[in-house]
């Protein structure tokens, strides 16, 4: 006789199934009227009846895997980084983008598409359908300061489209560029909550900074380090690129019916502008003609691909940005080739993409794979300062660098050896026609980025331009539309903040479709803007430039007025003639601000690198001891032992040869940093300052064969300043070897990207005096580092 189940198990299961948040099991929600607002769906149990054999039992039944709904269609999603307006030629730019131009005639280019004016806070937006403070992103994770609009942690109660795709079937992948999890949480012991695979994607493979070296990037795959890449003629983009068409091959290959989300993020253009050499070589001579009319010349362009309204205005260089033939030779010379080896580098990365396009392009399902490509998550950075730099952390350092001090240095630029930035000239020219640049989120510049989407399934004419304005936490809604996958109340118990974004869908079929967002604001560093109903409101806390901030009064900021309706460029400053809608706006910003959690306003820059002045968590505060027993490779900067603006010592027992090499202890790269190695049997200590000087100590003999105690001590002299230097002195077996002095170490941040390393060095070199990996020769057995009062 069958064993049933009981009465009371029958009767709760009933009940059960009233429920509106568990009514759908997952083999029921294929019909995407039937799809939960309420995430996960419930386990499938087995409802049949249980005899005391299989033969007298119900057929078993394994669960159903939950698939998308039907028609769903994939989803490529990508993501360029610090791209201005002007920079590329679909948007009429100078730099060849013969990969998008190629999509764009197959699809839609959307031209007031807008981002937030930095990258954190535009990928939390970008991945929620969020505001970026609401998301707890309003700045870098670097920068975060702990308020819940600013911590740098998206929260639970913003789930990412990549989870709500994948709690209904989808397959996901995140592949390139992670600027999403704080920057405490990125070493080997997590935890990985905020890491990729917790935000949402099956798959993980890249960065885990905000900009990397695109020759020597420290790579993770899932949430296992697999280091830096040494093999000759490597480009991250490339790498990328190789990675993302792999799994679209497995998951073809394995899962066919399957639908799958793929965000793709290289981190090109952002710094350091790094290219082969031969594409460098293309461009000699092209941008020879300055950046005032480098944006003469793309905004006849633009007109004429009908980018911009025929009655548009080129608006005014800014009054603090040398006019191009104000500058002598030796700067022209410098900053042509910066910008050559810019041009170089976007143009590498089209052609990375467009691999990647072309093997989607290749799927049997390629019609039903919708393609979102949005080109920049920001204005072009003129983080660069007004010569263009060596090292784009010098300007992180509030540092900036003198075109006379890098000229002999300009046939390195573009390789591994530096972090170049371009100058903040180049940088408003690719974001022509507008003002400003990356940060300044007040204005244009900063915020208006071009998106081009491709779905021939739903619309297959292509080639069009669409002019409705839209935001970045509208891609999310976008998405799950097109999906039939409903907004969730709730994702893994926890209750959902709305998503702030709507959908445009509409837009793709409809050139005329009425627009879904008509009001918006914009903050970064208290650059504030508020758009409603084409009118637009700015206020400028600071120039981009600017690495110092000093004081700032928001509530008495000048805010100038637009009409977008009128004036596509934000060219003329209505706000004297319409002081009524100043105050509108205005008024509707503070609000705006309170409600999306974007106070308290702060506009200081480099110093909330420190975390000490931040209160930013540590894995390594509130300690001064610090034992590594062998080599520990790979630990990020956040998690290690703070050693700037104060004393400390690093000691290490070691087991050596004659003329030993190799590193014991290093922090930081060629961007900022210190190291401790031997090399042909001397003890060394080295300190890089930002990459604008450099400093040695040497042992005054080399250190014999034997088993020895090696110690350096740095004597910090600047007090409670930041960034002064002090005395280095090495030991061996507690006897003074060598001693020397650093005039200036670095004060707030080595690098974003580089780790702190024991017996090897896994990013650049901290000085050109050693090769990396410079893996110890000998025995390492302990390394010591100790923090002084």
């Amino acid at each position: 006789m069958s064993i049933r189940r009981s009465a009371v198990y029958s009767i709760l299961a009933a009940l059960t199934a009233l429920i509106p948040a568990t009514c759908a099991l997952a083999e029921s929600a294929e019909d995407a009227d039937q799809r939960q607002v309420v995430l996960p769906y419930a386990e499938h149990k087995f409802d049949g009846n249980i005899g005391t054999t299989y033969k007298d039992s119900d057929p078993a039944q394994f669960p159903k895997r939950l698939q998308a709904p039907k028609g769903a269609p994939n989803v490529l999603l990508v993501l360029l980084d610090d791209v201005g307006f002007g920079q590329f030629s679909v948007a009429g730019g100078g730099v060849p983008s013969p990969a998008m131009e190629a999509l764009a005639k197959e699809g839609l280019l959307y031209t007031r598409f807008h981002t937030t004016a930095l990258c954190s806070p535009t990928r939390a937006a970008l991945l929620t359908g969020r505001n970026h403070q609401v998301a707890g992103t309003g700045i870098i994770t670097e920068l975060a300061t702990g308020y819940d609009g600013y911590t740098g942690i998206i929260p639970k109660d913003t789930a990412t489209v990549a989870e709500i795709l994948r709690q209904n079937g989808y397959n996901t992948a995140w592949i390139g560029k992670n600027h999403n999890t704080p920057i405490y949480e990125t070493s080997m012991q997590g935890p990985f909550d905020h890491w990729p695979n917790g935000l949402g994607f099956n798959y993980f493979y890249g960065f885990m900074a905000g900009d990397t070296n695109q020759i020597r990037p420290y790579i993770f795959e899932n949430q296992t380090p697999k280091g830096t890449p040494t093999e000759d003629n490597y480009f991250l983009s490339v790498d990328l690129a190789d990675h993302a068409i792999k799994w679209l091959k497995d998951a073809e290959a394995i899962e066919p019916d399957r639908s799958w989300f793929c965000y793709f993020a290289p981190a090109a253009t952002h710094a350091p502008h790094q290219a082969p050499k031969e594409l460098i070589d293309m461009f000699k001579g092209k941008f020879d003609m300055g950046w005032d009319e480098y944006r003469k010349q793309t905004f006849e362009r633009q007109k004429k691909m009908g980018i911009v309204p025929q009655n548009a205005v080129l608006t005014e260089r800014p009054a603090s940005l040398p006019a191009w033939d104000s500058l002598n030779s030796d700067q022209k010379k410098l900053y042509t080739r910066m910008m050559e080896v810019f041009a170089a580098y976007g143009y590498h990365v089209d052609q990375q993409v467009g691999r990647v396009l072309d093997y989607v392009e290749s799927l049997p399902d390629a019609d039903n794979t919708m393609i979102i490509y949005i080109v920049g998550d920001n204005g072009a950075s003129a983080e660069g300062g007004f010569d263009g730099t060596l090292n784009e952390n010098a300007f992180f350092n509030a540092y900036m660098m003198q075109y006379k001090d890098m000229l002999s240095h300009i046939d390195e630029i573009g390789t591994e050896k530096h972090f170049n930035h371009f100058p903040a000239g180049w940088a408003w020219a690719m974001d022509t026609p507008f003002q400003w640049t990356k940060q300044v989120a007040s204005h244009l510049g900063g915020v208006r980025n071009p998106m081009i989407v491709r779905w021939p399934a739903k619309y297959n004419k292509g080639g069009e331009i669409r002019a409705q304005f839209e935001h970045v936490i509208d891609i999310a809604p976008t998405i799950l539309d097109a999906a039939h996958i409903p907004e969730p109340r709730s994702v893994n118990g926890t209750a959902q903040v709305p998503i702030q974004g709507k959908s445009f869908l509409s837009t793709l079929t409809d050139p005329n479709a009425k627009e879904t967002r008509t009001s918006q604001y914009f903050e970064i560093f208290a650059n504030r803007g508020m758009y409603k109903d084409g009118w637009w409101a700015a206020s400028l806390a600071s120039e981009p430039w600017v690495a110092e901030r000093g004081e700032f009064d928001p509530l008495k900021a000048k805010w100038e007025l637009y009409n977008l309706n009128e004036d596509f460029t934000q060219a003329k400053n209505v706000a004297d003639q319409n002081p009524d809608k100043v105050q509108e706006l205005s008024a509707l910003w503070w609000a705006e601000a309170s409600a999306n959690k974007a106070l308290p306003l702060d506009w200081r820059g480099a110093e909330r690198f420190s975390g000490e002045l931040t209160g930013k968590p540590n894995l390594a505060g509130g300690r001064t001891k610090f034992v590594y027993q062998g080599t520990l490779a790979g630990l990020p900067e956040a998690s290690a032992p703070d050693l700037k603006n104060k004393s400390f010592s690093v000691g290490a027992k070691v087991e050596i040869g004659d003329n030993a090499n190799g590193m014991i202890f290093t922090q930081g790269g060629n961007t900022g940093g210190w190291a401790f190695y031997l090399k042909d049997g001397k003890l060394v200590t080295a300190h890089n300052y930002i990459d604008a000087e450099h400093y040695a100590v040497s042992s005054d003999t080399p250190i014999p064969s034997g088993t020895h105690d090696l110690k350096m001590d740095f004597a910090y002299e600047g007090g409670k300043e930041f960034g002064k230097g002090g005395t280095v002195t090495l030991s061996l077996d507690g006897k003074q070897v060598g001693t020397g002095k650093i005039e200036k170490t670095t004060p707030f941040k080595y690098s974003l990207s580089e780790n702190q390393d024991v017996g090897t060095d896994t990013g650049t070199p901290v000085t050109y005096d050693y090769k990396t990996p410079f893996s110890f020769g000998g025995k390492l057995n302990e390394v010591t580092v100790e923090i002084k009062p």
